[in-house]
């Protein structure tokens, strides 16, 4: 391989690589002779040497704090045999040996320390066997607050799930509802478009005719003025009108039987004038004042 450090590699990289891979070895050689091992061949590369060296390093630490754990336990150990000895010393020179003790002594003395590594204490005192106790009445009423919290906050979510799954139910039921209107839904929007698209021609014939009559009555010289109100007042007017003036037209026809008489014509002609030009006056005014109050 390319990346492969051979020893003459090793020396031109310089002694700190050389140290790091003779630490690599020899430690590699310690770990398989303590397995009854040899150490497999394999190349060293700069990775691999980074990694094993990383390895070495970690477990030397961790081989180191392990020796000095052990040999605190063993110190520990040789102390409690010592002081093991004395006190059975002690018993046997005052009578109180294990072998001396009745059965249910001993059984019970095997049972208080029992409790004691079970409670953990160091000794068994009973104010030590108190305050365990007190310690264990006080995980315990934690663990009831706790188990309390836990069982309050179950029932919540399972109420927010049962509601939930209600909703849920619901909403599916309303998608069906949905889904059985859409083909309705969708004919009835079709005609809705048909009609839409008749209004749209329909409007816009009826915007060509608005526009015909408009430009119809600007042609004829319709005015605002000139409204349905007007002509309706202007018509009785004329009609009060004829109704005056037929008498008139009455009398200037039963003239035109009469012999000829120029002079009395003449009269009567200038009379029936001035009747009707008063009556075209007052037609006149009648309809100016219609306009001006319109």
């Amino acid at each position: 391989m390319s990346d492969v450090v051979s020893g003459s590699d090793t020396e031109a990289k310089g002694g700190f690589d050389a140290a790091r891979i003779q630490e690599v070895k020899a430690w590699l050689v310690s770990q398989f002779d303590a397995a009854g091992k040899d150490v497999p061949e394999f190349d060293y590369t700069p990775r691999s040497i980074a990694h094993l060296h990383k390895l070495a390093t970690i477990s030397q630490a961790k081989t180191q704090a392990a020796g000095i754990v052990a040999n605190d336990f063993r110190q520990k150990a040789a102390e409690y045999h010592s002081q093991a000895a004395r006190i059975r010393e002690i018993l046997e020179a005052v009578g109180l040996a294990q072998e001396s003790l009745p059965a249910n002594v001993v059984s019970s003395a095997q049972v208080l320390a029992s409790m004691a590594n079970l409670l953990n204490i160091r000794d068994t005192e009973l104010s030590s066997f108190l305050v365990a106790m007190g310690d264990i009445s006080l995980r315990k009423t934690g663990v009831e607050e706790k188990r309390a919290k836990v069982e309050k906050d179950s029932r919540v979510l399972l109420d927010y799930t049962r509601k939930a799954i209600q909703r849920l139910t619901y909403l599916k039921r309303i998608l069906a509802q949905l889904e059985d209107e859409v083909a309705p839904c969708e004919a009835q929007m079709e005609n809705w478009k048909t009609n839409l698209a008749l209004m749209i021609s329909k409007e816009r014939e009826y915007n060509q005719r608005y526009a015909n009559y408009k430009a119809l009555l600007n042609r004829v010289g319709y005015t605002p003025e000139i409204s349905h109100g007007v002509l309706v007042e202007m018509a009785e007017h004329r009609k009060d009108l004829e109704k005056k003036t037929k008498p008139i037209l009455d009398t200037l026809r039963s003239y035109q039987d009469l012999p000829p008489d120029k002079a009395l014509a003449v009269l009567a002609i200038e009379d029936k004038k001035r009747q009707y030009a008063a009556a075209e006056k007052y037609l006149e005014e009648v309809l100016q004042s219609a306009l001006a109050s319109t």
